[in-house]
Parts: structure tokens; C-alpha cells; sequence
């Protein structure tokens, strides 16, 4: 899967998706990830990719052009593939990270992670020119608050994404089984050595049913013990 990244801050980016899980999936090219500077879609000696709104106000606004501009050249390749019948349509969304978007979900992150390539819009600022809606297929938001910029939303989406992507995880049962699985469903609760623990005074222990090697007896723990979100 190619996930295509358009931000003024492309290096935010090195560090998160340099470690862990998202690097060994770029390693074993089951994930490729690509920041763009937005700047770079520019024209004007000074790269400006942002104005003053109309009708005045507070703060700044991307502008469309360089966007849009980002956009259209990095679909380019693909759609001249496409028109030469080298390669098949590509499953594609371009997708806007906005506080007004809709909530990013796991439900979501399956949906999206049958994708072959995704390009992310990171907002700045006040937002974007309205007018970017016109060419983009979706707008996310990761939850009801408002951060600095998109950045950290696409973070987000390329996480929950590429850990569903078939071959990322070591051990596929690792999500098939785990909080929001199933629609409002939360995990049990999960213990690890040492079977007691002291704590001042007070000593907590592991369910002793866990320890017990009974795996039907775990399994319908386990079961009873879920959490419901709603």
C-alpha cells in the first residue's frame, strides 16, 4: 500500500514512522510512506502556501492551488498507467484531515486499509480554502477537539491502517480479537508475570482462572469479561 502525505512539515514525520511496527512494514515493502512538502507545489519565490481569508478574520488559510497542484502530480503516474492499461484503476482516496471530517474509526481503518494508495491532506492553520473539497473524497477527523495541524491525524490513520495490512503484525490473530473488533466492544483485561504483585500492604494477584492452563475455562473468562462501550 502506498500512503502519499501532503504537509508543510514533511521531517514531523521521521521519527514515528522510522521505529516499530510502521518501519518494519516499510522494510518488508508491504507499506511504502511518502511526505511531500507542500511548498514544493509552488511558484512564487517565496513558496507561499497560505493567505488571509476573505471577509477577514482571524489566522490563515492553505491555499487550493499548491493543493491541489500536490495532488494532481502525485495521482499523475498512475492515471497515465491507467489510461494505458499497463496497470489496473487504482483503489485510491484523497482524503482531508478536518475537525468538521468525518470520525476516524476502526470500522474506517478497514475499509481503508483495502486501499492500494491513500493521499492525506494535512490542514494548517485556520483550515484550507474551502474549494479543496472539490477534489477530495473524504474529509477525517480523529476525534472532537482541534490540534495545530493534520500532522498528527494522519499519524493516526497510518497507524490503525497499516497494522491491519495483511503481513504486519507477526501474528494476525493479534487484531482479530482486540478493542473495537466488533462495534463498541472493548478488550478483557490483560495480565502478565509476576503472578502477585505487592504494593505497600496489599498484594494483587492474577485471576487465578488464568493461570490454571484450562483454555476453555480462559476462553469463557475471557468472553465475561469484555467491556461494552455503549
Amino acid at each position: 500500500m502506498l500512503i502519499n502525505i501532503i504537509t508543510i512539515f514533511p521531517d514531523i514525520f521521521n521519527s514515528y514512522f522510522g521505529e516499530s511496527i510502521i518501519q518494519r512494514a516499510q522494510d518488508k515493502k508491504l507499506l511504502r510512506l511518502e511526505a511531500h512538502d507542500l511548498r514544493s507545489f509552488t511558484h512564487d519565490k517565496h513558496h507561499t502556501v497560505d493567505d488571509t481569508p476573505y471577509g477577514g478574520g482571524a489566522g490563515m488559510l492553505l491555499k487550493v492551488e499548491p493543493i491541489y497542484e500536490a495532488v494532481q502530480s502525485l495521482t499523475k503516474t498512475s492515471a497515465l498507467q491507467t489510461i494505458k492499461n499497463i496497470i489496473k484503476p487504482k483503489r485510491r482516496k484523497v482524503v482531508l484531515l478536518s475537525a468538521k471530517g468525518k470520525t476516524w474509526t476502526q470500522a474506517l481503518a478497514r475499509e481503508y486499509s483495502k486501499l492500494d494508495e491513500l493521499i492525506l491532506i494535512c490542514g494548517r492553520y485556520e483550515g484550507v480554502d474551502e474549494r479543496v473539497l472539490s477534489f477530495v473524497d473524504e474529509e477525517i477527523s480523529i476525534g472532537d477537539y482541534v490540534l495545530t495541524g493534520g500532522e498528527l491525524g494522519a499519524m493516526v490513520m497510518v497507524d490503525s491502517i497499516a497494522r491491519l495490512l495483511p503481513g504486519v503484525l507477526g501474528n494476525e490473530a493479534s487484531y482479530e480479537d482486540e478493542s473495537h473488533s466488533e462495534l463498541g466492544v472493548l478488550e478483557y483485561p490483560h495480565y502478565t508475570k509476576p503472578p502477585v504483585f505487592k504494593m505497600g500492604n496489599k498484594e494483587l494477584t492474577v485471576p487465578e482462572v488464568l493461570v490454571s492452563g484450562n483454555h476453555q475455562a480462559i476462553a469463557d473468562w475471557r468472553q465475561q469479561h469484555k467491556n461494552f462501550k455503549f
